[in-house]
C-alpha cells in the first residue's frame, strides 16, 4: 500500500461558459488546496470565461493554466487533453473537478489525504456519508439506475462509477491506455474507473455531498444516460482482460 503524499497536484477543470463560477471556484481551491495548480480546458466559451481565467493568471502567475479549444469537443477529450498536459510535466497527481461548484473545494484535502494510500480516489455520492442535494426525482433516478446498471454489466465493485470528482496518481494515468479511451460525458467517468480497475489499481471511494449547479443547466439527461448504458457493453466485451 502507498504511504507517500502528493507533492505536485494538478486540478483539471473543463469549462464551457462558466465565467460566473470562476471566482468562487478558484477562491475555494486556493483556500483548501493552495499548493495545487489549476488547468482549465475551455471549449469555445462565449461568456468571457477565457478572459476571466487570464485575469486570474495575472494574479497567480504560474499557478493557473489554460488550454483553449475552438469549439465544444466533449468532456472526455477535455479531460484527456488535461491528463496529457499533466503527464508532459512533473505533476504527480491529477484531480478531475467540475467548474460549476457542484464539487466542493472543501473536499480536496480529503481526496489528497486518501491518495497517500490509494493510487485512485473517487469522491462518491453513494457510499455511507455521501449524498446529493437539490436534485429532481428524474435526475436522482437517472444517476442511481445508471450506476446500478453499469456495476451489474461490468461486475465492478465501485458504488459511484459515474461521479466526476476523482483523483488519479501519475502511475494510474501512465498505465491506463489513454489513447484507447473513446467515451464521452457520462460514460467517460465509467470507462476511466473501469480501465483503472482492470489495470490492477484499487480505486478507493470517499463520501462527498454533490450539490446541483448554481448557474447554468445540468448536462445530464436520459439521452446522455442511454448512450452511457450502450457504452458499458462495449467496455464489457471489448476491453482487455481484467487485472487482479
Amino acid at each position: 500500500m502507498l504511504d507517500r503524499p502528493i507533492l505536485k497536484p494538478l486540478i483539471v477543470v473543463p469549462t464551457v461558459n462558466e465565467a460566473e463560477n470562476l471566482d468562487d471556484l478558484l477562491h475555494g481551491i486556493e483556500t483548501h488546496a493552495g499548493r495545487a495548480e489549476v488547468l482549465f480546458v475551455d471549449d469555445g466559451s462565449r461568456d468571457g470565461t477565457p478572459e476571466r481565467i487570464r485575469a486570474h493568471q495575472c494574479r497567480r502567475p504560474g499557478r493557473i493554466h489554460l488550454i483553449e479549444r475552438p469549439c465544444k469537443l466533449g468532456l472526455g477529450t477535455a479531460y484527456l487533453a488535461g491528463f496529457r498536459w499533466a503527464l508532459a510535466r512533473e505533476f504527480d497527481a491529477v484531480i478531475q473537478m467540475d467548474a460549476d461548484l457542484s464539487h466542493d473545494p472543501a473536499d480536496l484535502p480529503r481526496l489528497l489525504e486518501a491518495s497517500r494510500r490509494h493510487a485512485a480516489v473517487v469522491g462518491s455520492r453513494y457510499v455511507e456519508g455521501g449524498a446529493t442535494r437539490n436534485w429532481s426525482l428524474p435526475r436522482r433516478l437517472i444517476s442511481r439506475l445508471g450506476n446500478v446498471y453499469a456495476r451489474f454489466v461490468l461486475g465492478h465493485p465501485l458504488m459511484d462509477l459515474t461521479g466526476g470528482y476523482n483523483l488519479w496518481r501519475r502511475e494510474v494515468l501512465v498505465t491506463v491506455p489513454l489513447d484507447a479511451v473513446r467515451s464521452e460525458g457520462y460514460a467517460f467517468q465509467i470507462e476511466l474507473k473501469d480501465r483503472a480497475h482492470r489495470a490492477g489499481f484499487a480505486v478507493h471511494e470517499i463520501p462527498i455531498v454533490f450539490v446541483d449547479r448554481r448557474v447554468g443547466h445540468s448536462k445530464l439527461s436520459w439521452r446522455v444516460a442511454f448512450e452511457a448504458m450502450i457504452r458499458v457493453w462495449a467496455l464489457r466485451f471489448g476491453g482487455p482482460s481484467r487485472g487482479p
